[in-house]
């Protein structure tokens, strides 16, 4: 899958190229902000996945909305959300990312989510582990999923015992089911802190161990949260459905995502 990450790595390079300059924000029918970035990104990852991997589909928040009866039938395809936290470019705080994650009969089975700004890489294969490579841009002439799973940290699999928990939380989207979840960690644990940084970030931290809960009681698309599905799982954590232990399943006939859970 080493076209995915260069898909996605490639995209962020362009993204940066758009972020030290001025650009113009437009706002799509459901007023969320859309910049040139956004579609650049689409467009470099659309035509690479679809040069390496011609008879798997693409689903892109960028892309066209195929209707449920053009893709029900659908056992593989890519997930992609060209430019994860638009809101964090156009504050320009670096906290924002590129996704892309294969979905296999539902579940997403591989991912990575590149932080431009940062230049880090997170890539998880439910079959091999997650790894987290920071300074992705300096390793050149990695040809194969190998070189990067080699150059990267592997992600925890296990979270050590302790009394203190770490919860991540969305600034902007700090409801008061959030409020009340928190809450009830705090009756388990001797301390508890919350964490906040920007797009699927959120889900990063809890696949490196950085945080051992990211409660989202707000709404998601399939898009937003795949690839840091599938790093997540990949490090031994689990994405599920508020108040059930079924996890996030994809391509749904409704896109949006049900409340969730990322724990470890």
């Amino acid at each position: 899958m080493i076209e995915v990450i260069e898909a996605a790595m490639n995209a962020g390079k362009k993204i940066m190229e758009i972020y030290e300059k001025d650009f113009d924000v437009a706002y799509k029918e459901d007023e969320s902000p859309l910049t040139i970035a956004d579609q650049k990104a689409n467009e470099i990852i659309t035509d690479a996945l679809h040069e390496a991997f011609p008879d798997t589909p693409v689903l892109s928040e960028e892309g066209n909305q195929l209707s449920y009866k053009e893709r029900y039938a659908w056992t593989e395809f890519f997930l992609v959300d060209p430019l994860d936290g638009t809101k964090e470019f156009i504050k320009k705080n670096g906290e924002f990312t590129v996704n892309i994650a294969l979905v296999s009969h539902g579940s997403p089975c591989f991912g990575v989510i590149y932080a431009p700004a940062l230049d880090i890489l997170y890539i998880g294969d439910t079959s091999k582990g997650a790894v987290k490579v920071e300074q992705a841009l300096t390793y050149d002439g990695i040809s194969d999923d190998k070189g990067w799973f080699k150059q990267g940290v592997s992600l925890p699999n296990v979270s050590p015992e302790k009394d203190t928990a770490n919860v991540v939380a969305s600034r902007s989207h700090m409801s008061d089911e959030t409020k009340d979840f928190i809450q009830q960690v705090e009756k388990k644990y001797a301390t508890v802190e919350t964490l906040s940084t920007g797009s699927s970030l959120k889900l990063c931290l809890v696949a490196e161990g950085a945080a051992d809960y990211y409660p989202r009681y707000a709404p998601t698309m399939e898009w937003d949260t795949g690839a840091g599905q599938a790093i997540v799982e990949a490090a031994g954590g689990t994405v599920i459905v508020a108040g059930a232990e079924d996890p996030l399943s994809y391509n749904k006939e409704n896109l949006q995502n049900p409340w969730f859970l990322a724990k470890r």
